[in-house]
């Protein structure tokens, strides 16, 4: 009677985890089925995003998986051409041998070395503010600041069309949400005087906004936040390095580097092309983001090499504004060739310069074309630019010859003529 009642009660265990099993089993069908139908929907838009695969050192001139010879490369965010500058390397390779490959662990406990500290007091120098507080990205800068920062009877004002990472970072916020129009000085105003009762207000933007490389207007920004009592803040992963007379930025091009109080920017561009963000500001505010920046308290510190290539790149933006200076004539070069031959490029006098297009399907076929013959660009569209705007975002280096731009120029003007966007 005991073997009986215990073989009966393990029978009902086993239809019983047996049921729970096909019931798991239809859970994970289902939601497979639902994420194959998104991806198919992608698929069909047009607006799928491959990756390439790179089989050499990021540079203007790359290896490509599938691709017999070497491919201009017009895609990248390596603005300077520091990425695989030798001197950058180097000190990448000596910080690996020096400190190892990482800490292991978070700034607080035993995460900083005094190179971190080295490379925040020379990215303070090169903004001129008062100090600096590196973050693993520029979107984690962007998380970790405004939380901190903002509380509910406070109010930000941000452009409609600022990067994904401030719209992430302000909804992490309590304080009251404004978007005002792009680039708007009237609609700021607007919303600058709806905030009047709020106790402190941060009108946000990007310094140069990313998909189409327009650079915004801090002098009326500035006019307007001091009329009204509020601060500045500004978004330069696309402008470090190599906007203004000395490369510091948006706010040096336009003569307000006094008048903007919080800079987030990034190291994983012009700034060497690796990893890591940062926030530059009042010493109070860094202070204050080192005790409660969730992003900085709860992420492994930058690693030693990554830290060593980021010095080394600011110590040459420091003591010389050569190879910043040599991108303003290449990127006109480029510009006014394309404009020549019929193709609308938006923004205007950056290096970030996209090739309106409109259709998705027609912006990917085109970058397909265009890597056929040795240049690499990339179509963008929905969501990452608005529907009915995607474009061919070609992005000129400091490393790029006048004869790769002229390249470029001539592989645009062929395929566009294959696909009927230019006579």
């Amino acid at each position: 009677m005991l073997w009986a009642g215990l073989n009966s009660a393990a029978r009902g265990v086993l239809r019983s985890s047996a049921s729970a099993l096909n019931r798991s089993y239809a859970a994970v069908a289902e939601a497979r089925a639902v994420l194959e139908s998104e991806l198919d929907g992608i698929r069909a838009a047009g607006t799928w995003k491959a990756e390439r695969i790179i089989t050499s050192k990021q540079g203007p001139h790359i290896n490509v998986d599938g691709s017999r010879s070497s491919i201009l490369n017009f895609c990248a965010n390596n603005y300077l051409g520091l990425s695989s500058h030798p001197e950058v390397v180097q000190a990448g390779i000596d910080a690996l041998k020096s400190y190892g490959a990482g800490l292991s662990s978070v700034r607080f406990i035993c995460g900083t070395q005094d190179l971190h500290k080295n490379l925040e007091q020379k990215l303070a120098e090169f903004h001129e503010r008062e100090d600096c507080i590196l973050y693993a990205s520029c979107f984690d800068a962007n998380a970790g600041l405004f939380e901190v920062l903002l509380g509910p009877d406070d109010a930000v004002l941000s452009d409609e069309l600022n990067h994904a990472s401030i719209i992430d970072g302000i909804r992490l916020c309590r304080a009251k949400r404004l978007r005002y129009k792009h680039m708007d000085l009237s609609d700021l105003e607007n919303k600058l005087k709806e905030s009047q009762s709020s106790r402190m207000r941060l009108v946000v933007t990007d310094g140069v906004f990313s998909m189409d490389g327009d650079v915004a207007p801090l002098t009326g920004i500035c006019d307007l936040a001091e009329q009204y009592g509020a601060m500045v803040f500004i978004d330069e992963c696309h402008a470090t390095g190599f906007l203004g007379p000395r490369g510091r930025g948006t706010d040096e091009l336009l003569g307000v580097m006094d008048r903007v109080h919080i800079v987030n920017s990034t190291l994983g561009k012009a700034l060497g092309g690796a990893a890591g963000g940062y926030t530059v500001g009042p010493k109070p505010l860094i202070d204050l983001l080192r005790q409660r920046s969730r992003p900085y308290l709860f992420s492994n510190s930058l690693p030693p090499p990554v830290v060593g290539c980021a010095t080394r790149a600011v110590e040459l933006l420091l003591a010389s504004n050569e190879i910043s200076q040599s991108m303003t004539a290449k990127t006109m070069r480029f510009r006014n060739k394309m404009t020549q031959a019929g193709f609308t490029i938006a923004g205007s006098a950056h290096p970030i310069c996209p090739v309106m297009l409109g259709d998705a399907r027609l912006a990917s076929l085109m970058a397909d074309d265009m890597l056929k013959l040795g240049v690499y660009v990339i179509g963008f569209s929905f969501p990452v630019v608005p529907k009915g705007k995607a474009r061919i975002r070609v992005q000129i280096s400091a490393a790029h010859t006048n004869e790769d731009i002229d390249h470029c120029v001539d592989a645009f003007i062929q395929t566009g003529r294959k696909h009927g966007v230019v006579s």
